[in-house]
């Protein structure tokens, strides 16, 4: 892999691996396949955003058998019994630098922390579920104060770089599944965007990728488990 070059893989719902040219980041892992032992002397890092169960999951500790390297930066909403050194537990707005790696927490719409992480030169933005949750039905009130949480948080991320994000686009908030995005892309700009959090509906995030062929941001829809792409070579 060359040092520009960024390996993406899709596990599952809002899981990926992001491969640098020294470190494999995965993030929000709690199904799939993951296979580190081919990792090399690359360093790993896993990052869970929250404790929902479609975010976390304890099997992630299992890694440590084959990695006993690896290093896991949770949010603080996660109850763990380990309180190893090779686990932090981060809070919104604190920021941490493990080696080479540097992370900042931001916010959730939701529960937790969304992940902004640089390293190799690239920055990768995790949204965990900080999203617009504009769902259908509710009230005026909360529909407005979902929008105004959102805008609120997008607000502290704006005037950053990030080279890659990935951002939910869920398809149970039926026809404002992209308005999230929408406003995500308007506000920060990222270089690339993959859509996440559609578990089993994968044709929510190709048809956006597909409507947005024209955008300053470029769309990569990765709906199928194990997934790969070369980006930023």
């Amino acid at each position: 892999m060359k040092n520009s070059e960024v390996r993406i893989q899709y596990i599952y719902h809002s899981g990926f691996i992001v491969e640098t040219a020294q470190n494999i980041l995965v993030f929000d892992y709690y199904r799939g396949t993951v296979k580190l032992n081919n990792a090399g002397n690359k360093k790993v890092f896993v990052f869970s955003s929250h404790e929902h169960a479609d975010h976390f999951t304890p099997q992630i500790f299992e890694w440590q058998k084959e990695r006993p390297d690896i290093h896991y930066i949770l949010s603080s909403d996660i109850c763990i019994r380990q309180r190893n050194d090779n686990i932090k537990l981060l809070s919104p707005y604190e920021e941490t630098a493990i080696d080479n790696v540097n992370i900042r927490t931001f916010g959730s719409t939701d529960l937790g922390v969304s992940f902004l992480v640089n390293c190799d030169g690239i920055d990768v933005f995790h949204a965990g579920d900080l999203n617009w949750w504009y769902w259908w039905g509710e009230s005026p009130e909360e529909i407005a104060n979902a929008e105004k949480l959102f805008k609120e948080e997008i607000a502290k991320i704006k005037g950053l770089n990030i080279d890659l994000a990935f951002f939910p686009i869920d398809p149970r908030l039926e026809h404002n599944d992209r308005v999230g995005a929408d406003y995500f892309i308007k506000e920060i700009t990222p270089k690339v965007l993959i859509p996440m959090h559609f578990a089993d509906n994968p044709a929510t995030a190709e048809k956006y990728a597909d409507s947005m062929k024209h955008s300053p941001t470029r769309i990569v829809a990765l709906t199928k488990r194990g997934q790969e792409i070369l980006l930023f070579g």
